[in-house]
């Protein structure tokens, strides 16, 4: 019998489908699964010492017991102290009441027997009482528990807390479970626990072990189990790195024909960050093995035009390109600034988008397929199966967080292609002969490559983020990427001032809105919803009910409402009026979030600010500041405000920093929420805390490449500890 099967027959078929919620698929998967507190009930206390709020055992005589019908049905015992002989009534007594409750529970409760108790005190109607405590008879064995804590595992419904006790006893009997598996120069040199002692006190903790540390995650045991952990992180990402090294890729050496022509027409000069996020870029493309680079840069720092370049040297070598964005708007936002940038060179530019024709989808995908389409630019269509390229050289994937694994797999392995013929590029004679703007701008199609060749190619990818990365989370779950950092904005960028404004003098700012677009000023206006929902609260204000306020409040001035509920041709219509300043004031939910670039719009008012997440907010922000004049955000926040909500007004009010900001939030949320671990495709950290356990990310960063040559120590064992069917996502 193999050890999967041998190990999973351990776990009870009553309780594997509810077990397999929690992760749990095998019995060494209770090891792993750690106490997330402890309770104590080592120490029996007398009842006339109990303190309201301590979770305590208590041992006693039940002196009375009856169930009651009103004000709801109940069973309710008087428990007294067992050196209490019951005829002094003004000694004192402790109430055991349950509301749920089985025959079994009212037979041990007799009066007359003696039981121990444990459960929360609190303070009742007639004196102390217990509600729901678990319960023994006194002439019932007594659990170990007065040598040890009681662990309180992370449960589901179905999963009894006395069940993952006995299945983690059962556990750490398993000679795989408490194998050693890091070498011991590391333990000394680390200071680490051995592995067994470490399961060992976290599972049945002594009584003299500090509830506070281990609760805290402090203890030297909850120590070693970060540093498995984010070792096996490490170690996973190195090994993601070395996956995709070992394919081939294009190599991509660019002739610079139509990157010096954009350079020279550009009305800005690139700041030295991109020309080096540039050079690192085309210094990849080049190698032979495919690119995964992350491209990170503050809103407005300029990272479409890094990606642009990177995608006419593609171009340029005879390769395609596939751009994506989140959302329809942002593509088209690409789209549209890729279509000025390179409107007469021999660049053949094709939208795909959802909200194509059936005509146009047909079209555009036979474009592709056929290699007539150089850069294609549009949303998660690009990942439809139907979406063929004839030689996919480059994907350049914008907001990359917001996308699956599974998508980003898809568009990869959609990309495999053979090298184009030598010479097929687009060099000097084919550039001179097709660079006549009178005559259209549009290239002859490409000859397909002949054969097919024996060995497919896998595509170099550029994420783009704009939300910076911090350097602990930089050196844990974006190990195996290699960075480029744009760290400087563009020259003339204006300073944006946050105000932090009560939602009470909304009136007050719409005036002040309505006085600076008559100027000729320019404002976004951003709700957090589009509609009235039963779910929220009454007075959220609402994208579709402040559109009609401010129309009727602002006349004589252009106001527009723009949300994801649109048609994309709709969206398509209001976006080049507010460009063209058609429309001053642009009521938007957060479509507008990232992508939108209206240098004249100065101004910005966000209602509910206390509802958007850090990152969101900061986006937001984003869109202002563009042009020459100062702006101006304005952020309305309730009356009551949440503690998280309060801290993140006070970061973005406080900084303009994306990286500070980024840190703040890395902060207050924590790398599971802020990345989504579920779309990053790797394994979410469970234990450690990359900024807290900063020290540990730093040390098993070193020692990863260390350990991967030592011979004493077993790789694949310890990540199977660890990490489970993670080599496709890997490659993403």
């Amino acid at each position: 019998m193999s050890e999967s099967t041998d190990t999973q027959t351990y776990l009870p078929p009553a309780l594997r489908p509810a077990l397999a919620k929690l992760g749990i698929q095998h019995l060494r998967d209770v090891a792993l699964h750690l106490p997330m507190r402890y309770e104590d009930q080592t120490r029996v206390v007398p009842i006339g010492e109990l303190l309201v709020g301590e979770s305590v055992v208590v041992e006693g005589v039940v002196d009375h017991s009856e169930t009651l019908q009103r004000p709801r049905r109940q069973f309710v015992a008087l428990l007294r102290s067992s050196t209490d002989d019951g005829v002094n009534h003004l000694s004192p007594r402790l109430s055991l009441r349950y509301f749920n409750f089985y025959p079994s529970t009212v037979s041990a409760l007799k009066p007359g027997n003696t039981v121990r108790v444990y459960g929360e005190i609190r303070e009742g109607y007639y004196g102390l009482e217990m509600v729901h405590p678990i319960f023994k008879k006194a002439n019932e064995p007594q659990a170990p528990s007065n040598k040890a804590l009681t662990p309180v595992y992370p449960s589901s419904a179905g999963v009894p807390q006395a069940a993952l006790r006995t299945l983690a006893t059962k556990a750490l009997k398993l000679r795989d479970v408490t194998a050693e598996l890091v070498p011991p120069s590391i333990l000394q040199a680390q200071r680490l626990t051995a592995w067994d002692t470490a399961l060992g006190v976290l599972h049945s903790p002594a009584a003299t072990e500090s509830a506070i540390a281990l609760e805290g995650r402090t203890h030297p045991a909850w120590r070693r189990v970060k540093f498995d952990e984010l070792l096996a992180q490490q170690l996973s990402l190195r090994d993601a790195k070395l996956l995709r090294a070992a394919e081939t890729a294009p190599t991509i050496a660019p002739t610079g024909s139509l990157s010096t022509l954009l350079l020279q027409r550009l009305p800005f000069k690139l700041t030295a960050a991109q020309n080096r996020a540039v050079a690192e870029t085309l210094s990849d493309m080049n190698r032979g093995a495919p690119m995964t680079r992350l491209l990170q840069g503050d809103v407005g720092s300029g990272k479409t035009i890094v990606a642009a370049l990177a995608a006419l040297a593609a171009v340029e070598a005879g390769y395609q390109v596939a751009f994506m964005a989140p959302t329809e708007l942002l593509a088209a936002q690409h789209f549209n600034k890729l279509s000025h940038w390179l409107h007469d060179l021999p660049v053949t530019l094709t939208w795909l988008t959802g909200s194509l024709t059936a005509a146009e989808q047909k079209a555009a995908h036979a474009s592709c397929a056929k290699g007539e389409t150089h850069i294609a630019i549009g949303t998660h269509a690009l990942f439809q199966k139907k979406v063929s390229f004839a030689r996919l050289g480059l994907v350049v994937v914008d907001e990359q967080h917001r996308f699956g694994v599974e998508q980003r797999l898809q568009l990869r392995q959609r990309g495999t292609s053979p090298p184009p013929p030598r010479g097929e590029g687009l060099g000097e004679r084919e550039l001179a002969l097709q660079t006549n703007s009178d005559q259209g701008g549009t290239p002859s199609p490409q000859p397909s490559p002949p054969g097919g060749g024996s060995q497919s190619l896998a595509p170099h990818t550029l994420m783009m983020s704009a939300t910076p990365i911090p350097r602990s989370l930089a050196m844990s779950y974006y190990a195996d990427l290699d960075v480029s950092v744009i760290d400087e904005l563009p020259g003339g960028r204006q300073p944006i001032t946050t105000k932090l404004v009560s939602e009470n003098r909304r009136t007050e700012i719409a005036r002040r809105i309505y006085e600076i677009a008559q100027t000729g000023a320019q404002a976004y206006w951003v709700c957090p919803l589009i509609e009235e929902s039963d779910k929220m609260e009454i007075e959220l204000q609402n994208a579709t009910a402040l559109y009609t306020d401010l129309v009727t409040m602002m006349p004589n001035v252009r106001v527009a409402l723009l949300h994801g509920r649109m048609k994309a041709e709709e969206k398509a219509d209001i976006m080049a009026n507010f460009i063209a300043n058609r429309v001053q004031v642009l009521v938007s939910t957060t479509v507008i979030e990232v992508g939108v670039d209206v240098p004249n719009a100065s101004w910005m008012v966000i209602e509910h600010a206390e509802r958007f997440g850090l990152a969101q907010l900061h986006q937001l922000r984003g869109r202002i500041g563009r042009g020459a004049a100062a702006s101006t955000c304005i952020l309305l926040f309730a009356d009551k405000l949440s503690d998280t909500a309060k801290q993140r007004l006070k970061v973005i009010y406080e900084n303009i920093d994306g990286f500070v900001i980024a840190r703040e939030d890395l902060r207050i949320r924590g790398p599971g929420e802020l990345l989504g671990p579920r779309q990053s495709g790797l394994p979410s950290l469970r234990y450690a805390n990359i900024e807290e356990d900063i020290d540990l990310v730093e040390a098993v960063r070193d020692l990863a490449p260390k350990l991967e040559h030592d011979p004493s120590f077993n790789k694949l064992a310890f990540l199977n500890r660890w990490i489970k069917n993670r080599v496709e996502f890997a490659k993403a």
